[in-house]
């Protein structure tokens, strides 16, 4: 992370409410798009119920890439908010309106221009979920391969891999006019909770 947002988590740990409201500017709007993509219109109550987990185990971080430790509380909260609702994610919007998506060649940082609307996240839901989840957390999040590897438990080739794989299909998506019919295999869900991907810290806790 970049240092003026690791001197936000060190002054946020020592209890300054400022610091802490960077920390939340910094990563809500990614946390929220990622969310979106997961649980669909419920992405605030679990964005909610991650920031409680950051703000009361933040003293237990003790390095690393702040990010992924965030990104990874608010993954396993919305497996648990899935796994509750006993439901996919839905994201009912025209892919019609997806007029500027960065094409096959381009990378996920470009990509990440425009993948923040709600009709992008939604046709990111329908991609394969390995490939969905890479482009989630590279173009969305910010993550590199190698701490977006970490948080999903894969290499980095092989995210790098998933995210190209899926930025082609969006933009194959794109070129045709049309929108995809998934199969239910074929949707993004968070597979099972992946541990913090720091060694040094505990891993917070699930409630």
């Amino acid at each position: 992370m970049t240092g003026d947002l690791t001197e936000a988590v060190v002054a946020a740990q020592a209890g300054d409410e400022e610091a802490f409201r960077i920390l939340y500017r910094n990563l809500q709007p990614g946390l929220l798009r990622y969310l979106t993509a997961l649980v669909g219109p419920d992405a605030e109550d679990v964005a909610s119920e991650t920031w409680l987990q950051i703000s009361r185990d933040l003293s237990r971080f003790t390095g690393g890439e702040f990010r992924a430790w965030a990104v990874t509380i608010a993954r396993n909260r919305a497996m648990d908010h899935l796994r509750r609702q006993r439901r996919r994610p839905s994201l009912p919007v025209p892919v019609q309106e997806l007029n500027d998506l960065a094409g096959d060649a381009d990378t996920a940082e470009r990509a990440g221009e425009t993948i923040g609307t709600e009709s992008a996240l939604a046709l990111i839901a329908t991609l394969p979920p390995r490939e969905a989840e890479a482009v989630l957390l590279r173009a969305v999040i910010g993550l590199d391969a190698e701490t977006a590897g970490r948080v999903l438990g894969r290499r980095p080739g092989a995210v790098r891999t998933a995210a190209h794989r899926g930025l082609r299909r969006l933009a194959a998506l794109l070129d045709r006019g049309d929108e995809p019919e998934p199969s239910d295999g074929e949707r993004v869900a968070p597979p099972r909770p992946r541990p913090t991907p720091q060694v040094s810290q505990a891993e917070p806790a699930d409630g």
